[in-house]
């Protein structure tokens, strides 16, 4: 008969004393973090139900909305309805407000990522006279308000359409003249303007955040500033521009003061513009406001949760490099 031996239950003791501290310590750290997780999702919960509440009245009928809570519809889901969309869409030019902003939307976001990525790469890694004194200027311009540049820059645009008066000339592309105020190309410039210093200052702090042996290697390799920036730069740095992407596209979507500067015709106006008239018009017909206003939320959330993964590092980008 073959005795025990107490060595091998020794080992085996011993290896199992570290497993049960190991799980004692993950069952204390997750309770010890457990109150964190419920007030966050307390706090997740609390911030939707505004934007369930809109979603939910969106679909009621109007004698429902005055003369009962949003939450009785999930009592009686059968009394939902898509006719304040339809009106919204149909009557009331929704449909061609949601076209008119991805026209002034895209092409705003588009032309500043473009024209800051540019900016940003010259002034992380080139090297040019008041290269610092010019970006602390870009800087110190997001400190400008907004509207105190209004004036000037219509003054500005009707200066250019004396001086140059094919710019005034209407084009069918456009559905309008080429430039100024009134004109898609002119609400574009503005756009991309003023959301310039914000856009350098996050992907310069991201670009400057790079190793420099990528740039010093393909520099020995013969390669340009501009194959640098296209084969090295831009792969890396899509987190930044894709967080830079998401705070563009929701400044320009949600803009109401330059649009309603820049563009005075009806056929031309964004859904801010168009949900402000039926404020003034239908200010009782709550269904029929909260159907237009989640229309308007709806793109820039689907834009946001396919975006979210970038969020975070576009936003900690060359936070402590750069």
């Amino acid at each position: 008969m073959a005795r025990p031996n107490p060595t091998a239950s020794g080992e085996t003791a011993v290896r199992a004393r570290p497993v049960g501290l190991q799980f004692g310590a993950t069952v204390r750290r997750v309770a010890g973090r457990l109150p964190l997780h419920l007030s966050i999702i307390g706090l997740v919960a609390l911030w939707s139900i505004p934007t369930i509440a809109l979603l939910v009245s969106s679909f009621r009928d109007p004698g429902l909305v005055v003369t009962s809570g949003w939450w009785n519809a999930i009592k009686d889901p059968f009394s939902l309805t898509l006719d304040n969309y339809e009106t919204v869409l149909d009557q009331n030019g929704m449909a061609r407000s949601f076209l008119n902003s991805l026209i002034i939307t895209i092409p705003s976001t588009l032309l500043t990522i473009l024209v800051a990525a540019f900016a940003a790469y010259a002034f992380a890694w080139m090297k040019f006279p008041l290269r610092n004194f010019l970006f602390l200027v870009m800087v110190g311009l997001l400190v400008v308000p907004l509207q105190m540049t209004l004036i000037p820059v219509l003054k500005l645009y009707v200066s250019l359409n004396e001086w140059f008066g094919f710019l005034g000339h209407d084009v069918p592309l456009l559905g309008g003249r080429w430039f100024g105020t009134n004109s898609y190309a002119g609400i574009w410039v503005a756009h991309t303007a003023y959301g310039l210093p914000f856009a350098v200052y996050l992907l310069r702090n991201f670009f400057g955040g790079l190793p420099r042996d990528l740039f010093e290697s393909a520099y020995l390799d013969g390669a340009s500033d501009f194959k640098v920036f296209r084969r090295i730069v831009l792969p890396l740095s899509m987190p930044a521009i894709a967080a830079l992407a998401i705070f563009q596209f929701l400044w320009v979507w949600n803009d109401l003061l330059v649009a309603l500067i820049f563009l005075g015709d009806p056929d031309r106006a964004p859904m801010t513009l168009t949900i402000t008239n039926l404020v003034s018009s239908f200010g009782t017909s709550y269904q029929l406001l909260t159907a237009a206003a989640f229309i308007s939320m709806a793109l820039p959330l689907v834009v946001f949760f396919a975006l979210q993964r970038y969020f975070v590092q576009g936003i900690l980008a060359g936070s402590v490099k750069g």
